[in-house]
């Protein structure tokens, strides 16, 4: 079914699965997008146990804990496949499997990896899955979410009866075209390429580039090591002065803004002081950073629209901008 997003798909998937379910426990990773937390939050106030699962200093879900809460009152999982802010892409596959065997249903949010990797539903361990169109160069406003047949669901949203009576509202034709049209153009490129992103090689000579300079380390997992762990279009960093201490990961996306490029902080935050935690990522957080570092994060997301030339003047850009804060934050 459509939705307006993957906001509006993730809560759909969450309210709709639990509905039909006495109230018990939801298991979440610790690294979880907002827009889960948020849900879960609506399942809080009808009587639901949320509860997350650790991660390790690359984001990976602690399998051993998970498994061990996989009984009741645990009725319903969600776990975010490729995660946004530091790139890491969960296992999936035994993380299915481990929730097939304990008879709960499986929620996955795959905004950030659907496009980048080839995948075949039907063959998955997983229940309802949720996507939106644009990141995967679709329209804005348009998602979807796969509900796997036979399970139970009922619609959070009702009226007119559309998508099987399961999401009341007219569909937004033009925008499902283009979402249709983005996924098809994706699909065939990773075809293309033997079901590898080509995006993934211009990441790894872009990161190799940025990791030779000062006072950068990469955060997630190390795609050098574990291709198939990191999303193929994603670079996360954390950003340390010549003294080693934390520098400030919004401070830094506004001094490269001025230097021509667009990036983000980890953090969703205000900005502020990370030493009374305003800006740092909870995300980090959870990964065993300290409050300090946590405020310290960079992302870099690379699209098929960017050539060597604009990748080249990535390193320079991000080295200036790093100087200028160094230089005002003196360890």
């Amino acid at each position: 079914m459509f939705s307006s997003g993957g906001t509006e798909a993730i809560h759909m998937a969450l309210l709709g699965a639990a509905a039909p379910l006495a109230p018990g426990r939801l298991l979440l990773s610790a690294v979880e997008h907002p827009a889960t937390t948020a849900a879960a939050a609506r399942l809080e106030e009808r009587g639901w146990q949320v509860q997350t699962v650790p991660v390790d200093r690359a984001g990976r879900l602690d399998l051993a804990a998970f498994e061990a809460l996989l009984e009741p009152p645990t009725r319903l999982v969600s776990i975010i496949w490729g995660q946004s802010e530091v790139g890491t892409v969960q296992a999936i596959e035994p993380i299915g499997a481990r929730c097939r065997q304990a008879g709960v249903p499986l929620h996955v949010d795959a905004v950030q990896l659907v496009g980048h990797r080839l995948f075949n539903f039907d063959q998955l361990p997983v229940d309802l899955l949720s996507c939106a169109a644009h990141k995967l160069q679709g329209p804005r406003g348009v998602g979807a979410l796969l509900v796997r047949p036979g399970l139970p669901f009922v619609a959070p949203m009702r009226g007119g009866g559309q998508e099987g009576g399961r999401r009341g509202g007219t569909e937004p034709v033009p925008l499902v075209a283009g979402f249709a049209a983005a996924l098809e153009l994706a699909q065939e490129r990773l075809r293309q390429h033997d079901g590898q992103d080509p995006l993934a090689a211009q990441r790894d000579q872009l990161l190799a580039a940025l990791l030779r300079q000062p006072g950068l380390e990469l955060t997630g997992v190390d795609p050098r090591q574990a291709p198939l762990q990191r999303l193929p279009h994603h670079i996360s960093l954390l950003a340390r002065g010549s003294g080693g201490e934390p520098l400030s990961g919004r401070q830094l996306v506004r001094a490269l803004w001025r230097h021509g490029l667009a990036t983000s902080s980890g953090s969703a935050c205000s900005s502020g002081s990370s030493a009374t935690g305003l800006g740092a990522s909870p995300v980090l957080r959870a990964m065993g950073y300290s409050t300090a570092a946590a405020a310290a994060g960079l992302r870099l997301s690379l699209g098929p629209w960017l050539d060597a030339a604009s990748l080249e003047l990535v390193p320079p850009a991000l080295a200036a901008a790093w100087r200028e804060l160094d230089q005002r934050c003196p360890g």
